[in-house]
């Protein structure tokens, strides 16, 4: 009897040590598995450093302050990075009125033939402009990004000259632009210090718009477009901005990162691969996030340059090979001429100031009606006056929005038309175009939008909750609805007017955003 229970007891054991065993085994897996990642992202951020091609930044900024530099000032050849000044000359036009998120914008032979990724629009196709932004912040379209340089520019050769124009204009004084998608010439230069630069013009100077470089897919006719940025919503606090890659050039990332205060702007250029530059970049932010400031950001670290005055045609919607026509007859020094003329648009440039500061380096026409907030890829300019100083970094006051007289016209429907979101959560962004609705009369000037609801009751009734949290800000805001779509597809976008200026709508937004409201200001 003793010997059997000894025999039983040593089973027990023996099965007790076998399943404590096998948990330890799995534990340590795990464990290994967790360490395995780390040493490899490690390994690969290590790599990139040692990678001849290799350049790197991380400015802060709120200050202005370069935390870290490796090969800053090397000319690299920037890829897909080009899109970001594509994206800034587009955001400007739509700023000053010249252009429409719903303006048509023909593909020319040029633009179609361009090299993938592309979103695939046949010569004399359109697209809007607003799927043309989304277009270049997700796929990187190479032939949306020539067809509105050739737009903005009368052809993508004029349009390269303004791209450079602009980027000395804000102080990017080692980068040459030759076309508008970044695909490789060897002219074609820029450095990494340069691309910080224009990364933190395009959140200071369109903040409006720089919601766009957070979207992580947009459909485009029957296709779901996603983003080749794989660090936004992966990373904590990066909310864009651009991937890019070419043989020559290597991977590159610029990336923003916005989060407990503290907001940096980091640049990888040249790396070997895309997983050993996304790890690179994890690298520079873990390491230097935690060192940048949660104070200042009250000023533009980046001086905003007058654009070129200018009187801008925008075509009519035009027939698929008209437009393919105006595209082909396209010449430097020239806008577009379209078939037919629906809005002159002449906008007189404010003077603009600037003065040194002791920084080391350097974020509507109608806005977005989809907008997206900030929440959280290969593929004649006039400097502005400044007084001299040490630092490349000029700071400057951003001008007061210019105003403009705008003629209505009506939009062409695209061929290939997106369904645009009725919520300004990040994470789910759809865009599609559809005939607008006549809308009610609203109030001129900048306006405040807190949001769409499907029926115009329900848009007044979240008017009403969110004037009653935004205080002093909306006191004599006027609440309005405005329908868009027709039929089914009508909704009603919720907004606030009666601001005498941008300031005052920007103001309003921000008390909304403190009481927990989603919103956007724009001009009406």
């Amino acid at each position: 009897m003793q010997a059997k229970s000894g025999i039983v007891s040593r089973s027990v054991s023996s099965v007790s040590s076998f399943r404590s065993g096998s948990f330890f085994a799995k534990l340590l897996a795990i464990l290994s598995m967790a360490v395995t990642v780390v040493l490899v992202d490690s390994v690969n951020a290590e790599a990139e450093a040692a990678n001849p091609k290799y350049a790197g930044i991380v400015v802060d900024a709120k200050t202005g302050n370069v935390l870290y530099s490796e090969n800053a000032d090397r000319l690299q050849y920037p890829a897909s990075l080009t899109k970001m000044m594509t994206l800034y000359m587009t955001f400007e036009a739509l700023e000053q009125g010249r252009i429409r998120l719903d303006t048509p914008v023909p593909f020319s032979a040029h633009a179609a033939a361009q090299a993938p990724t592309k979103l695939g629009v046949r010569a004399g196709g359109t697209i809007t402009v607003e799927q043309g932004i989304l277009g270049l912040v997700t796929l990187s379209a190479n032939d949306a990004a020539t067809a509105l340089g050739e737009m903005l520019g009368g052809s993508e050769d004029r349009f390269a000259q303004m791209m450079t124009a602009k980027a000395h204009a804000l102080g990017m004084t080692r980068t040459t632009y030759r076309n508008a998608n970044g695909l490789p010439n060897t002219a074609q230069m820029t450095t990494a210090r340069d691309q910080a630069r224009l990364g933190i013009a395009l959140r200071q100077h369109f903040a409006q718009y720089y919601g766009y470089f957070s979207t992580r897919a947009f459909k485009f006719g029957t296709r779901t477009i996603r983003s080749h940025n794989r660090l936004v919503g992966s990373v904590r606090g990066v909310d864009g901005i651009k991937t890019g890659y070419t043989r020559a050039a290597g991977f590159n990332l610029v990336s923003s990162v916005q989060v407990d205060g503290k907001s940096i702007v980091s640049v990888v250029l040249g790396g070997t691969s895309g997983p050993a530059r996304d790890a690179q970049m994890r690298n520079l932010i873990a390491t230097y996030l935690p060192k940048a400031s949660s104070r200042g950001g009250s000023s533009q670290l980046i001086a905003q340059a007058a654009p070129a005055p200018a009187m801008i045609e925008t075509p009519a919607p035009v027939e698929p090979q008209k437009a393919a026509q105006v595209a082909r007859q396209a010449v430097p020094q020239q806008q577009v001429a379209p078939q037919q003329v629906a809005k002159t648009i002449t906008a007189a440039q404010p003077p603009i100031s600037a003065a040194a500061a002791d920084l080391g380096l350097p974020r509507k026409g109608p806005l977005p009606d989809a907008r997206y907030q900030v929440a959280e890829t290969e593929v004649a300019y006039t400097e502005t006056s400044a007084t001299k100083s040490d630092n490349p970094l000029v700071a400057q006051a951003m001008p007061a929005p210019t105003k403009v007289k705008i003629t209505s016209f009506k939009q062409q429907a695209p061929a290939a038309a997106p369904a645009k979101p009725d919520s300004a959560t990040v994470d789910h962004v759809t865009t599609a175009s559809t005939s607008a609705a006549p809308a009610s009369a609203a109030p001129a000037g900048w306006v405040v939008q807190v949001g769409v609801s499907p029926s115009r009751q329900m848009a007044m009734d979240l008017l009403e909750g969110a004037k009653t949290k935004g205080g002093k800000a909306l006191a004599s805001a006027k609440p309005f609805a405005v329908a868009y779509g027709s039929g089914n597809d009508q909704v009603y976008r919720a907004r606030f007017g009666g601001f005498d200026d941008q300031r005052d709508a920007v103001n309003a937004c921000k008390a909304l955003k403190k009481a927990g409201i989603k919103c956007w200001a724009a001009a009406q």
